[in-house]
């Protein structure tokens, strides 16, 4: 039998609404969403009355998003659905992290909060965004990012779709050089540079956030987004160093497959992940969790 692991998305997937009928169904997510409301009063209301604009600024967008994403694990493994591995697309990790044993929910949260204060004060001081650039391989994407100055490859999603994140300015120049290259650059609903060096001063702050936190020993095996290897002892680095660095999607998912995960649950609101993995690997299982509590109920 395979290996279960839950992977835990990232900014772009939220949307008005999300974990409201989590915290109406399930005990396990009350009380997450009530430990998130403690630490960062209106987290839930914001979750499940709050505009789309509003949960598009990365300060909102995190800790919204590890409260969905942290109530969704906890109402499965309330029911007993433990996974054997786990990793997160970016802002994920951090909620990966958490379900590994690294951190607590409380040490956890208030984490992904000063992570997204940080990045959207960075993302303020620079007019940029990011696309997400699709058809091309990742050493055509290079080639076409090599012609300008600040724009970057910074997440390896699954073949055939790389993220890129560059100054505003640069963009509908890129997107025409995209298209002239035989792809199609497609904007993302995210503000800021996101896994470049426009978060370089970002990730300096969040590693002395790192510092002064209890790292704890894990008890599920955790992947990194800058090595796609399962952590050792170097959390803090691995953790503050990835919100200016590329992330290894497709090669996080390979590496779990290689060590055994046949099944995948997307710990999220949507499926963006879901869908990567599909495209990375017609032999394993991908699910969105919203789906697979569904399933485990019909059971």
């Amino acid at each position: 039998m395979g290996k279960l692991a839950f992977v835990f998305s990232g900014q772009g997937d939220q949307y008005p609404g999300m974990g409201k009928d989590l915290y109406e169904k399930y005990p396990a997510a009350q009380r997450i969403f009530e430990l998130c409301d403690k630490i960062r009063p209106g987290t839930s209301s914001q979750c499940f009355n709050g505009t789309e604009d509003a949960l598009k600024e990365t300060k909102n967008t995190q800790p919204c998003l590890f409260a969905m994403e942290l109530a969704a694990a906890n109402v499965l493994m309330d029911k007993g659905v433990v996974p054997d591995a786990v990793a997160g697309f970016s802002l994920g990790e951090v909620a990966a992290a958490t379900v590994s044993g690294a951190f607590d929910n409380e040490t956890g949260f208030r984490l992904v909060c000063k992570r997204g204060e940080l990045m959207q004060r960075e993302a303020e001081k620079f007019n940029t965004s990011m696309a997400a650039v699709v058809k091309l391989t990742s050493e055509q994407v290079q080639e076409v990012c090599d012609k300008y100055s600040d724009v970057y490859p910074v997440n390896f999603n699954c073949p055939g779709q790389i993220t890129v994140s560059g100054l505003s300015s640069q963009m509908a120049d890129f997107f025409a050089d995209v298209k002239t290259a035989g792809g199609r650059a497609i904007p993302l609903k995210v503000k800021g540079a996101f896994h470049s060096p426009f978060m370089n001063d970002a990730a300096k702050a969040f590693a002395e956030e790192l510092a002064g936190v209890e790292v704890k020993e894990r008890s599920i095996t955790l992947y990194s987004n800058m090595t796609a290897e399962p952590y050792g002892d170097d959390v803090v680095s691995l953790l503050s160093t990835q919100i200016c660095s590329p992330v290894q999607w497709e090669k996080i998912v390979r590496n779990m497959i290689a060590d055994g995960a046949d099944t995948f649950i997307e710990i999220g609101p949507g499926k963006t992940l879901t869908n990567m993995i599909k495209k990375i690997s017609a032999d394993v299982r991908a699910v969105n969790v919203i789906e697979y509590l569904a399933e485990v109920e019909t059971c």
